[in-house]
């Protein structure tokens, strides 16, 4: 059980940042406008369930088109890891959004919305805007990660990846589902000041797993050298 929490922890906190619930709440405030609550359950409920179907797929064929294409799963560690590093830099550095942009864009949005949105929630609700291609590569990273292990551990660490996949879908239905009621209670300097640790995290984690698959890379000449 120990590989199911370790990947739990690693693939949530790994994703987190990137799909970033709260953030997206207030682009899907933005889009949607204000509408009844009932349209704000409808859609965050299938909108949560389309990510957890995207990620399910990228996990059970994600390998099968590293080896379609012949890329080995340490260039995937080291690759992915240095993106995966990249993005928390990226959010680390970025300035702070301004909540009166943000609210301007949710008026501008209220006057043109329509009926339509039930037909969106894959795309543009889903993808990118709640798990876009940055995740794509973290799911993809993550996998590869947990590949090369026995079978049993194998199983655990995928599943784990799942469970935090769960896990982050069940907050971006809360998160979506009671959208403007979360962007008027929290402070933006306190989610900001939240995301820069989560984003210093993913940091972190994309140096140890482009760390592993450099060391992967680098171990035969090492080991032919001495």
């Amino acid at each position: 059980m120990e590989e199911l929490w370790k990947h739990f922890a690693l693939g949530f906190s790994a994703l987190l940042p990137v799909v970033n619930p709260l953030g997206s709440a207030l682009v899907f405030l933005g889009l949607v406008g204000f509408q009844p609550p009932a349209v704000y359950k409808s859609l965050a409920r299938q909108i949560a369930l389309n990510m957890v179907l995207y990620f399910a797929v990228i996990e059970l064929v994600g390998s099968y088109l590293l080896t379609f294409f012949g890329i080995s799963i340490p260039i995937v560690q080291f690759g992915g890891g240095i993106v995966v590093a990249s993005m928390g830099w990226a959010v680390l550095n970025q300035p702070d959004s301004d909540p009166s942009k943000a609210a301007t864009g949710a008026e501008a949005a209220n006057e043109n919305v329509t009926s339509s949105w039930e037909a969106k929630t894959f795309y543009p609700l889903m993808f990118p805007m709640t798990a876009g291609p940055g995740c794509l590569v973290v799911m993809l990273t993550l996998s590869a990660h947990a590949t090369g292990m026995t079978l049993a551990d194998n199983v655990l660490a995928r599943t784990g990846l799942m469970i935090a996949v769960l896990v982050l879908a069940v907050l971006v239905y809360l998160c979506y589902a009671y959208a403007p009621q979360i962007t008027q209670k929290i402070p933006p300097s306190t989610a900001h000041g939240i995301l820069q640790v989560i984003a210093f995290i993913l940091f972190c984690i994309g140096v140890q797993i482009a760390w592993n698959g450099l060391h992967a890379l680098l171990k035969p000449l090492i080991e032919h050298s001495s």
